[in-house]
């Protein structure tokens, strides 16, 4: 078994989506705003969907897990790039 890739367009595909260029291009503090909003919104999702599936509701819990994942994805594909250390 080989291990997980380390190219960020495979761990984030949201990444290859066209729009997110454009949303790279707005302004530092907007950016900011809108990945502070996205990670609630991955928040809200990820209890909503914990919640679904304590009342046995799993299509519901399906939905409200992909759309935290999708929020995450999108808030870590505009927020400022981390550091990455060099070996």
């Amino acid at each position: 078994m080989s291990g997980r890739s380390s190219k960020a367009e495979v761990r984030n595909p949201v990444l290859t989506l066209p729009a997110v260029a454009k949303l790279r291009a707005l302004s530092p503090e907007a950016r900011l705003a809108l990945q502070s909003e996205l990670l609630e919104i991955q928040s809200d999702a990820r209890l909503r969907a914990e919640r679904s599936w304590r009342t046995r509701k799993p299509p519901v819990a399906a939905y409200w897990a992909a759309c935290g994942v999708y929020a995450g994805h999108i808030a870590r594909a505009i927020g400022p790039r981390p550091m990455r250390r060099r070996h």
